[in-house]
């Protein structure tokens, strides 16, 4: 199976269990790495054969941007059920960064990463 991945995708959202995450928000970043043949894309030089990234992008910045959940996990799934929606793709891994969650020791990053397939 081939890989499409997009990363880094940062976007504002008002997700956690915490009043004041909902109020303020705070920036997300989202990995995906999805699995699909790319081949009949390929051979046909077809866009429509394959995930289009740019709209995806659009996408999973719009679930981000939407309805607030308290988790991470929520999130990622919905993230998760948006790639899969796509056809040519089987399988999606999705990384859910919260670089500043409210954590009161020092950290790098807390993140949430799922996979997900048809099968």
């Amino acid at each position: 199976m081939d890989r499409v991945s997009l990363r880094g995708l940062r976007v504002r959202g008002h997700h956690g269990v915490f009043q004041r995450e909902r109020e303020e928000g705070q920036i997300f970043v989202v990995d995906v790495e999805l699995g699909l043949d790319t081949r009949p894309a390929a051979d046909g030089d077809d866009l429509t054969k394959t995930v289009h990234y740019g709209v995806l992008a659009e996408e999973i910045v719009a679930i981000v941007e939407g309805d607030p959940v308290d988790l991470i996990e929520t999130l990622a799934q919905r993230i998760a059920d948006v790639c899969l929606a796509h056809t040519p793709v089987q399988e999606a891994e999705v990384i859910v960064h919260k670089p500043d969650a409210p954590i009161t020791v020092p950290f790098d990053d807390v993140t949430i990463t799922i996979k997900r397939s048809r099968a």
